[in-house]
């Protein structure tokens, strides 16, 4: 018996085989976003800045505040309020930068899931936040040693709770911004409306009688207040910031997030 064998046909193709394609880890985006931060301009920049400003208030006050306000409690809590002014900022330029400078095409095609890439994002933020807090306590150190070198007051006593407080404050300002951006994404009208639409509320609750009421339990300058101005909260403090973060925090977040998810890509 023969047997015959069929030689390949010249030219035949050979079955394509298909690598599996595995989709990026929450923990590489989030890297991603994080190197995002500081690669344009208006980030890097605004790190700059926020460094600038907490070393600034330190040497203000080692050249002009009595040795014995020169301490650790002193340099680090304000240097609080300007970092947390500016680190909204951030958050808005986080969470707009893909449609401002429309890179968003490519990212969500590269991750189609977008939830995925805003919660790096929003993860990007609070460490950025946290490492600003760390930033404060350095700065502060720093203060502090010169201060013991030249004659100051030179006390390391601090409080846990705030440090606990400072980052609860730095944390929920940042979270903060970047849903103005995920509500709004675009980022001049995103730093208008955070910067402005708290303000007007606090004034109309200042002027207005019958606001009075609501804009104690609205207003976050006023909610936000006892983590620095009290040594313990009550539970009603603690409802009216959480009631305030509600609105101006949660509710633009849920809101941004659906927009985003539905918003065309072009």
């Amino acid at each position: 018996m023969t047997t015959t064998t069929t030689a390949p046909t010249a030219g035949a193709v050979a079955p394509r085989q298909h690598n599996p394609v595995h989709r990026p880890s929450l923990l590489r985006l989030t890297a991603v976003e994080l190197r995002k931060l500081a690669d344009t301009r208006a980030g890097r920049w605004l790190l700059i800045t926020i460094g600038l400003v907490a070393a600034a208030i330190v040497t203000l006050q080692l050249i002009y505040a009595r040795e014995a306000a020169q301490t650790f409690v002193n340099f680090f809590t304000p240097s609080l309020l300007p970092i947390g002014v500016l680190l909204p900022v951030l958050g808005i330029l986080s969470i707009t930068s893909e449609w401002s400078q429309r890179t968003a095409l490519t990212t969500y095609a590269l991750v189609p899931r977008r939830e995925r890439v805003v919660a790096a994002k929003l993860i990007a933020v609070v460490l950025a936040a946290l490492a600003s807090v760390l930033a404060s306590l350095a700065i502060a150190a720093v203060g502090t040693l010169v201060a013991s070198a030249t004659g100051g007051a030179g006390s390391w006593r601090i409080d846990g709770t705030l440090i606990l407080n400072a980052v609860i404050l730095q944390v929920t300002g940042v979270l903060m911004g970047a849903a103005f951006g995920l509500l709004l994404l675009n980022p001049p009208l995103a730093i208008v409306g955070y910067l402005l639409l708290p303000t007007l509320w606090g004034v109309l609750g200042e002027v207005v009688r019958p606001l009075r009421g609501p804009a104690s339990w609205l207003d976050t300058s006023r909610t936000m207040e006892p983590l620095f101005s009290s040594d313990t909260i009550t539970g009603e403090q603690w409802g009216r910031m959480a009631v305030s973060l509600l609105v101006w925090m949660v509710l633009p977040l849920a809101a941004g997030l659906v927009r985003t998810l539905r918003r065309e890509v072009s």
